[in-house]
């Protein structure tokens, strides 16, 4: 029975799952650093206040510190408590958070329209600036002899200082014209940099659009092949074939995104001689369900404590899980299938656990069914009990599916 999810349910699922992750993650995100936030201002002011504080205020401060940890305690046990509340309501509701939702899946909405980013290296389309260009040296000057000072030998003092300005410009000229001489070596080699720099950018810009290129070109193949699938399950599923039918309800039931801790999976098989949809449901074991009743805070100890659900009440919730999740998978494909390719349901609900005796994976089926579309139909699932509704279709249910008590999957009688 077992068959491989299609790639668009595979990847309808994947979507799904991965918005589920997303919105989860933000939300313990956001809620962490706003209580990092109110924590540090909180310190910080206790700090201040302290530090400012005569001997008789910081006995107080320490009192009232005592009352706000108190407080914070109970603030916490309160907010374990809703999130247990919140949790306990969405395992309930699993049925009736999927009425509110018409779980027919229009096939063209799945149609990719690709989105290219952009493109990453804008900055080397700019080009590299030419240099300024070196200029001319200028003409060396003779400067003047300074006069002598004092009044002995000055003649001779002259003669030495016009010899060391003459000196003086010999060195300057002659630096001068071998600097000159090099002008064009030394333009030659900066035009050459330049132009080396700017081989490069263009070399670099050539790859950086080309890669783009590919990785554009990779993203119109890989959407124009997903619309061409798309393309083929939508003419096949006009003509009822199997494999059509089969991927459509994978899709469907890949849309119905469960709670986080409580992943379930589907395998569906078409038998186009009957009409009928053998369904196989798995779903965590009862260990996925919270036991703990209540948190509350003990002060003596300074801890906070819970308490568990009793026995008959952890009994119930997965017993209502079991028969909520069965209803559930009956409904979204019954009602996806507007064209009414599946006349009949045949499911196995069931989980999948370590043998105790073998120590290797069991599955343990917990209801079986074979429903026809027609009466599961005219059923108001926003006002039924589900135990009351299964035994109506005449399912076969586990007395005790907390136990891992199976349930013979033969010898189901059609609704």
């Amino acid at each position: 029975m077992a068959r491989r999810r299609g790639f668009l349910a595979e990847y309808q699922r994947q979507v799904r799952l991965a918005e589920q992750r997303d919105r989860a993650a933000q939300r313990q995100y956001d809620a962490s650093v706003r209580q990092a936030q109110a924590a540090q201002r909180s310190a910080e002011r206790a700090q201040a206040a302290y530090l400012r504080a005569s001997e008789a205020d910081r006995k107080r401060l320490e009192k009232e510190a005592a009352t706000a940890h108190i407080e914070a305690m109970q603030a916490e046990v309160n907010s374990r408590n809703v999130r247990l509340t919140e949790t306990y309501a969405e395992i309930d509701g699993l049925l009736t958070a999927t009425l509110a939702i018409d779980d027919f899946v229009d096939l063209e909405s799945l149609r990719v329209v690709v989105q290219h980013p952009p493109f990453p290296r804008d900055d080397l389309r700019v080009p590299i600036p030419a240099p300024a260009p070196i200029p001319d040296p200028p003409l060396p000057v003779k400067r003047e002899p300074q006069e002598p000072t004092g009044l002995f030998g000055r003649k001779k003092k002259i003669a030495d200082a016009q010899a060391a300005v003459e000196a003086q410009y010999a060195t300057d000229y002659y630096a001068w014209q071998a600097y000159t001489q090099e002008l064009p070596g030394r333009r030659a080699s900066q035009q050459a940099q330049y132009e080396e720099a700017e081989r490069k950018r263009q070399h670099a810009l050539d790859q950086a659009l080309e890669t783009y290129r590919i990785e554009c070109e990779a993203r119109d193949t890989e959407a124009s092949k997903q619309n061409a699938e798309l393309d083929e399950l939508i003419a096949a599923l006009g003509y009822g074939v199997v494999e059509a039918v089969q991927e459509y309800v994978g899709i469907v039931l890949a849309n119905s995104v469960y709670p986080e801790d409580f992943p379930v999976s589907h395998e569906a098989t078409f038998d186009p001689s009957n009409a009928e949809l053998r369904l196989r449901v798995v779903i965590p074991g009862p260990a996925a369900i919270p036991t703990i009743k209540t948190y509350r805070y003990v002060k003596a100890s300074d801890e906070i404590t819970s308490s568990d659900l009793s026995q008959k009440d952890q009994k119930d919730r997965y017993l209502g899980v079991v028969n909520n999740v069965s209803l559930r998978s009956l409904h979204e494909v019954f009602e996806a299938d507007r064209r009414g390719l599946v006349q009949a349901i045949s499911l196995e609900l069931g989980t999948e656990t370590i043998s105790p005796a073998t120590g290797r994976e069991v599955y343990v089926p917990f209801v079986v069914a074979s429903v026809a579309r027609a009466p599961f139909m005219e059923l108001d699932l926003s006002a039924v009990t589900p135990s009351a509704t299964l035994e109506h279709l005449r399912a076969g249910v586990s007395k005790n599916p907390f136990a891992l008590t199976p349930i013979s999957t033969t010898g189901v009688r059609k609704a």
